[in-house]
């Protein structure tokens, strides 16, 4: 019997770079779901944060995840060791707080602005060893195309700190206003009701497919 006109299908290699990303994410998305931010917990690693409030741009977004669906996150990060930072796998680091301390940054943020509230976000989250953070955070984002990590950046900056203020507001600060240390940068190119347009069109296309 020929082959020749026979499908090639490739084999599945579980050691595969991609693989091993979605192995990792898929784990995080059995994790139970937690408001923000968690009890303390020693570890780094990724998360996934969920909205349910009433902000209007993110209506769409909101309704998948009540009833405790938790269907598409709102923002995906990671903590990695300060050795990881720095460029080294952190594998002698001594990992302390790093996640918890990370989603507790978070909490902080969305407490001090002014159109959210804490109490409508929730976590999972996923302890990881140090060389697979990076690619479950990448696995992740292109998974969901969380509209924090895609379209309306800025949510994970911190304080540029004195004499770093003559960049741009950060269009989450802008949507979002609240961070003390945002108003001191300079006006975002775009308005609010434009950041709110282009949140909407990009919920809209993505959330549909």
């Amino acid at each position: 019997m020929s082959t020749a006109n026979l499908p090639e299908i490739k084999p599945f290699n579980p050691l595969d770079k991609k693989s091993l990303g979605e192995s990792v994410a898929d784990a995080l998305l059995d994790t139970n779901v937690q408001r923000l931010p968690p009890e303390p917990f020693i570890g780094a690693g990724v998360y996934a944060l969920y909205y349910t409030g009433s902000f209007s741009p993110y209506l769409q977004l909101a309704e998948i995840n009540k009833n405790e669906k938790f269907l598409c996150p709102i923002y995906v990060g990671k903590a990695v060791p300060a050795g990881a930072r720095k460029g080294g796998l952190g594998l002698d680091t001594d990992h302390g707080q790093v996640l918890f301390k990370r989603l507790s940054e978070h909490a902080e943020s969305i407490a001090a602005v002014q159109n959210l509230e804490l109490i409508d976000f929730y976590c999972r989250f996923l302890v990881v060893d140090d060389i697979w953070i990076p690619l479950a955070e990448s696995m992740l984002i292109e998974r969901f195309k969380p509209v924090w990590n895609r379209t309306l950046d800025g949510f994970g900056n911190h304080d540029p700190g004195k004499g770093r203020y003559s960049g741009k507001m950060p269009l989450w600060d802008c949507l979002h206003p609240g961070r003390a240390w945002a108003t001191r940068l300079q006006p975002s190119a775009f308005t609010k009701e434009e950041l709110e347009v282009r949140v909407r069109e990009y919920l809209l296309e993505n959330l549909t497919k």
